[in-house]
């Protein structure tokens, strides 16, 4: 399962990853575009950490989650259509 952060600040929001490097060399964080985590998300194989900067308030929203709170916090790309 990959495992994706939305940290969302005043002036907008980001995706990241956190990509795990072997042994003794720093991880690697990078900036995602949202096509991307929408479309990994739909195949029920991501599960996304909401971070509020201002806060620290954090949401854990994976495929389980119900559409309202997915739509609330990530957005229309991310609801399934069947």
């Amino acid at each position: 399962m990959h495992r994706y952060t939305k940290i969302i600040g005043l002036t907008g929001y980001i995706y990241v990853k956190e990509f795990e490097k072997i042994k003794h060399h720093k991880n690697k964080i990078r900036e995602l575009r949202e096509e991307t985590v929408a479309k990994v998300f739909k195949e029920d194989d991501a599960e996304i950490c909401v971070i509020f900067e201002e806060t620290g308030e954090e949401i854990f929203i994976d495929a389980f989650t119900d559409n309202e709170t997915i739509k609330k916090y990530l957005g229309k790309k991310f609801l399934k259509t069947i």
